[in-house]
């Protein structure tokens, strides 16, 4: 269903390692004295060889994306509701082109974005019946971006939350998933409960949620006496990645979809673990609209509609997603607790 780019993997895995653990680091992390050693002969001899990508990372990808006709139901439901898009006949999509595989620049132009959430947003488009007109935009921009009308909708990997409702509507299409990956040629072959990381060096980013889960598996893990484990930060994500590939972490733990992408690429890691990001809550990604304009009940028809004709599944597998479909859309569940 996707093709084989054998062209200019490098120019992506450059960018991949600048950002593979976006959400990992913070301006405050410090890193280990252990992750400081070694040289380059180290980090030469230490890490598996890369492997091909099995995306088409160029603009032809885009036009291998899946498409859909139009869904009556959603029409009809779009003409009842009373919303008139930005640009007639078109639906606007905010979109943050930085972060493969959801949403990025293909690696032969700067203009062409390609990734999960242009195939989904283009499906969305495709089943209201309009054209789907992508925006690249700064993640600090959409929000008065959708207020004041300048896009119809966001999908950019936006996680429902009780504060954000009070602004805007949701309609599911994907579970926020974060993953543990080690290094392709690593013992470790899964991680899913506390025991599992006992005794491990595990990057993580200051004051995210990840550092919670796992800070307090190393506490369940010393009140059972046994090794806790040891967290590790980094300043600089292209060091954490080297410190996974040369052997002085044993695993890191963030968000799933640069994961599944760094082993997809790179080859260097594999994934033995994920757990969903709002742990102990469910965290959900959704596709974003004002609030009460009547948008999300016709994106939500379409996005049901997806499900359930297999084009939704199609969509996640081209960007080996498959582990955070959801089976159904819902608008507006329960989001994560108020700060």
């Amino acid at each position: 269903m996707f093709t084989t780019s054998r062209s200019k993997p490098g120019a992506l895995l450059i960018a991949l390692t600048a950002i593979v653990l976006t959400g990992l680091t913070s301006c405050s992390a410090v890193v280990s004295d252990d992750a400081k050693d070694g040289d380059e002969s180290d980090v030469a001899t230490g890490a598996p060889a890369a492997a091909e990508t099995p995306f088409d990372l160029t603009s032809t990808n885009a036009s291998e994306r899946p498409r859909i006709d139009a869904v009556p139901e959603a029409v009809a439901a779009l003409k009842a509701s009373g919303f008139t898009p930005i640009q007639e006949g078109k639906l606007t999509v905010a979109h943050s082109a930085n972060v493969p595989p959801l949403g990025f620049l293909a690696e032969d132009d700067n203009r062409t974005l390609i990734g999960v959430e242009p195939d989904i947003a283009q499906l969305v488009a495709d089943g209201l019946g309009l054209e789907y007109t992508p925006e690249n935009v700064a993640w600090a921009d959409w929000p008065l971006g959708v207020e004041s009308g300048k896009y119809d909708v966001v999908v950019s990997n936006v996680t429902v939350t009780e504060e954000r409702k009070d602004l805007f509507d949701f309609a599911t299409h994907r579970t926020d998933v974060l993953a543990f990956s080690v290094r392709a040629d690593s013992e470790i072959d899964s991680i899913t409960e506390a025991k599992d990381v006992a005794g491990l060096k595990v990057v993580v980013g200051s004051g995210t949620n990840q550092e919670k889960i796992l800070l307090d598996w190393f506490a369940e893990n010393e009140q059972k006496g046994l090794h806790p484990g040891e967290p590790v930060y980094f300043d600089d994500n292209a060091a954490a990645q080297l410190a996974l590939t040369s052997g002085r972490v044993d695993a890191l733990f963030g968000p799933n979809p640069t994961a599944a992408f760094a082993a997809a690429v790179g080859g260097e890691s594999k994934i033995v673990g994920t757990l969903n990001g709002g742990f102990p809550e469910n965290a959900q990604i959704g596709v974003t609209t004002a609030k009460g304009n009547g948008l999300i009940e016709p994106v939500a028809i379409v996005l049901n509609t997806i499900i359930e004709d297999g084009a939704y599944t199609q969509a996640l597998e081209r960007w080996d997603l498959g582990d955070e479909a959801v089976s159904e859309s819902l608008i507006n569940p329960p989001g994560l607790p108020r700060p």
